[in-house]
C-alpha cells in the first residue's frame, strides 16, 4: 500500500521510500523515515495534494509522490 491510499484519518508506518537522489532525500527530511508513523488528515477539494501528519507536523505533499511512499 502506498501513502495516497490511505483514508482520510487512517494511519500507518512508513516501510520504504522509492525514488533517487534530492528528490528521495527530500522526503526523508521531511521525517518521511521508514517506521515512522503518519496518518492522512485530509486532501484538497480536487485531490490533489495530500495532507499528512508526520510526528507533531502537518504536510501537504503532491499524490504523485505520497505514491512513491510504502506504507503499512
Amino acid at each position: 500500500m502506498t501513502l495516497d491510499e490511505l483514508t482520510t484519518g487512517q494511519a500507518a508506518k512508513v516501510e520504504q521510500v522509492r525514488g533517487e537522489g534530492v528528490f528521495r532525500r527530500r522526503l526523508l527530511e521531511l521525517g518521511l523515515v521508514p517506521g515512522t508513523e503518519v496518518m492522512k488528515v485530509g486532501q484538497a477539494p480536487l485531490g490533489d495534494p495530500l495532507r499528512i501528519r508526520v510526528r507533531d507536523a502537518v504536510l501537504s505533499i503532491r499524490r504523485a509522490d505520497a505514491r512513491r511512499v510504502e506504507v503499512g
